[in-house]
């Protein structure tokens, strides 16, 4: 219920000379106690048009508002400040709530168009490790979330599948390399023979030609160049797939950098045609001087392309397959001078579309402060982090609730869902200190807290086992209980500015919230007592967990009913 927009309508009969609804809207405030009233209006902005004193216009308003959801109106110095009719908000709050279920806060400002999200990429024959865990989070939850208020998200994992990485590779493989090895542990495999290669060229520099060698058999088509490549990267899928699968995150799109290989001739002539590039120390450049932005480099003196031409023949071709409405890269903040080329040149070429991509850039993960890129020389794999997070919460069931069934399910849903709400309750810019131990604890601002919140409500639902009459007047008047019923209806707009900032941490900090709040209620609230309003305040539990659930679903975090 948008009790904002009913206020706004109220206050615009008295003023539609000088001001819209719209206006009006925009200006109304949530006083930050709660004393103050459930919504402010401050009437600086009359003071000019009616030549009076704001406190003056406040207190004229006052008078002349009435309205059964307003309980009254104070003015405090220049503000008018509206206390709600608990009651009335509160029945409308839970009807809209649990009829809606979990379509509530849709919108359908989208209007089905497609949103391609560039997401994960990790490299072939390399482990994901924790550094692949923010781009693969992020760029999920954002797809959940455009697809909340409408949009057809498409989620692309542009693999890192091409280069001359490819040529060494094939050359330790066919000096060290077995089938059987490869096969029984691909990534580690690869891996091995990847380090191999880099350790005996430093003393025989001859294999670094025997790899130029084989990668450009590799771009030349050659079959058993080809056929290996395609082997190693069959291979790093399946491995790759069963992280994708315990995150439970899927694609619908695997296209990397190999597939753009053909792709790029034609940008280079489109930019001939152009007149766009020119000639600098033999390599070929776009100048983006207008920009303030160094130049864009798209040949080496070599002949050969770089990423930024991968990038714009990808570019060019998500919005010929998809006529993307947004198309969206969740990458890493060092790579935002890159992306701010690739618009740069795409509005170069006269396409206007360029302003509707997004670099959606994130901080690091720390641990200790540092970086967090090896122990003991090692890459943290993502993989040993979710199974050791499934580890600790199922350490913590069993203390706390041993004989719950299914509990390898939920030490699951809650281990690797602590790793995915840790990560996207931090504001995607700022860098964060991963510890792992805090991070699947049951109390705090965690994921688990957020989780038994809302198995805590479910359990009060099934003790009480009753059916729900929604029909009846859900009045509920109390402070604890108006906290919660203000919170719930405030998801649609949480929502919103989710996906206005790109931002899932609102979501997640909203979550956070509501968990305390409820916690609060139910702390202070004999809710299944047998008296009038106990049909109300079980709606309300219910309506909690409604929001609670699709608040973690739109983080990609499951929400186990028992814990």
């Amino acid at each position: 219920m948008d009790y904002k927009l009913l206020i706004a309508k109220e206050i615009h009969q008295h003023v539609a000379e000088h001001l819209t609804e719209e206006q009006i809207f925009d200006l109304l405030e949530n006083p930050k106690h709660a004393d103050h009233g459930d919504v402010a209006f401050p009437a600086f902005s009359l003071a000019k048009v009616f030549r009076k004193a704001p406190q003056m216009i406040a207190n004229e308003l006052a008078e002349k508002i009435n309205h059964s959801f307003i309980e009254k109106t104070e003015t405090v110095g220049p503000y008018l400040n509206f206390f709600l009719n608990k009651n009335e908000i509160s029945s409308a709050v839970l009807k809209e709530i649990t009829t809606q279920k979990d379509t509530f806060g849709d919108a359908s400002i989208g209007e089905g168009k497609n949103v391609p999200i560039d997401m994960s990429s990790p490299n072939i024959a390399k482990p994901i490790s924790m550094g692949h865990l923010r781009s693969t989070v992020i760029g999920n939850a954002l797809a959940n979330i455009v697809e909340k208020v409408g949009y057809k998200p498409v989620k692309i994992n542009h693999l890192g599948d091409w280069g001359t990485q490819f040529g060494k590779l094939i050359v330790a493989y066919k000096k060290w390399g077995n089938e059987a090895d490869v096969k029984a542990d691909p990534i580690a495999q690869l891996l091995k023979l990847y380090v191999q290669f880099h350790e005996v060229a430093e003393e025989e520099t001859e294999l670094e030609d025997e790899a130029r060698e084989w990668f450009k058999k590799l771009e030349d088509g050659d079959q058993e160049a080809s056929e290996l490549w395609k082997w190693f990267r069959e291979e790093s899928l399946k491995e790759f797939m069963k992280i994708y699968e315990m995150l439970d995150i899927s694609f619908d799109s695997f296209n990397g950098e190999a597939f753009y290989n053909d792709k790029m001739d034609e940008v280079v002539e489109l930019l001939e045609e152009k007149n766009l590039l020119t000639t600098d120390r033999g390599a070929t450049i776009v100048d983006l001087e207008k920009y303030n932005l160094n130049p864009a480099l798209i040949k080496k003196s070599d002949g050969a392309t770089l990423y930024i031409t991968r990038d714009l023949a990808a570019a060019i071709y998500r919005k010929r397959t998809y006529d993307f409405a947004l198309s969206l890269y969740a990458v890493g903040n060092e790579q935002s001078n890159h992306f701010k080329q690739l618009k740069a040149v795409l509005s170069e070429m006269g396409y206007d579309w360029a302003e509707d991509m997004y670099h959606i850039p994130f901080g690091l993960i720390t641990q200790g402060g540092k970086k967090l890129s090896t122990r003991k020389g090692k890459i943290i794999l993502l993989e040993e982090v979710l199974n050791e997070a499934t580890n600790l919460a199922m350490e913590q069931i069993n203390e706390k609730n041993p004989n719950l069934e299914d509990k390898e399910e939920v030490a699951k849903q809650v281990g690797i869902g602590s790793v995915i709400f840790h990560d996207l309750k931090n504001d995607r810019l700022n860098n964060f200190d991963f510890v792992l131990e805090e991070v699947v604890q049951f109390e705090g601002e965690t994921g688990p807290y957020v989780q038994y919140t809302n198995a805590r409500a479910l359990s009060i639902l099934r003790k009480a086992d009753v059916e729900l009459d929604l029909e009846e007047k859900l009045s509920l008047d109390d402070e604890y209980a108006w906290e919660v019923i203000k919170l719930i209806n405030s998801f649609p707009d949480i929502v919103l500015t989710a996906f206005e900032k790109f931002e899932p941490s609102v979501i997640a900090k909203y979550s956070l919230h509501l968990s305390q709040a409820f916690n609060k209620y139910y702390g202070n609230t004999r809710i299944l007592i047998e008296d009038e309003q106990r049909n109300a305040r079980l709606v309300l539990v219910k309506a909690t967990t409604v929001v609670l659930q699709e608040s973690l679903r739109l983080l990609g975090v499951k929400a186990p009913s028992k814990m």
